[in-house]
């Protein structure tokens, strides 16, 4: 009987071995079922643009100023906004919405910042919000963050942006261009 069960046992996990491949299968490939592509422009208060600022520090490193983004790659600088979005890259265009909500500087040694923002739009074409979260690491040209839900025409929606800082002036201002993939549409 021993000689019996170890040709069973052996058989078994030769068969075993046959079924599972050392090569992966391939991943599928998604598509998205919806594509946006829109942009924000942020102008960050620097203590003389109060009536055309749409950002602002709100904590800083200790001792620091809150009109001036903190010197080594901004670290520790936290700045809430309220930016128009367009469907182009004029800040002049007439906007579709605004971006809410804020970026935090989180990195000693390089330009680095966290996002958590919200794009509330309110056209003919769309009505809802967009909800992102992630990492941004501003050196990079294309950098992606996660699209983790939304309302309205986005209701539930998921997905991944990829922004890129499509033009700046010094510290005030910046625009990004953000092209959004939705890989699940309700």
């Amino acid at each position: 009987m021993g000689v019996r069960k170890s040709i069973v046992l052996v058989s078994f996990f030769m068969l075993f071995l046959s079924l599972s491949s050392a090569y992966p299968k391939p991943r599928k490939q998604y598509k998205p079922c919806k594509h946006l592509v829109l942009f924000f422009h942020d102008i960050i208060y620097n203590g003389k643009n109060a009536a055309n600022a749409t950002s602002a520090i709100v904590a800083a490193p200790q001792g620091a100023n809150l009109t001036i983004l903190a010197s080594q790659f901004h670290f520790g600088n936290i700045a809430v906004f309220d930016d128009p979005i367009t469907l182009d890259n004029n800040l002049h265009s007439k906007p579709v919405g605004r971006a809410q909500g804020m970026y935090l500087y989180d990195t000693k040694n390089t330009y680095t910042a966290w996002l958590g923002f919200s794009f509330s739009l309110n056209t003919t074409a769309y009505q809802g919000s967009i909800n992102f979260i992630g990492a941004d690491p501003l050196m990079n040209k294309t950098r992606d963050i996660s699209v983790v839900g939304g309302t309205g025409d986005f209701f539930m929606h998921r997905g991944v942006a990829t922004i890129m800082t499509d033009a700046y002036e010094g510290e005030v201002y910046f625009r990004l261009r953000v092209d959004i993939n939705f890989y699940e549409c309700w």
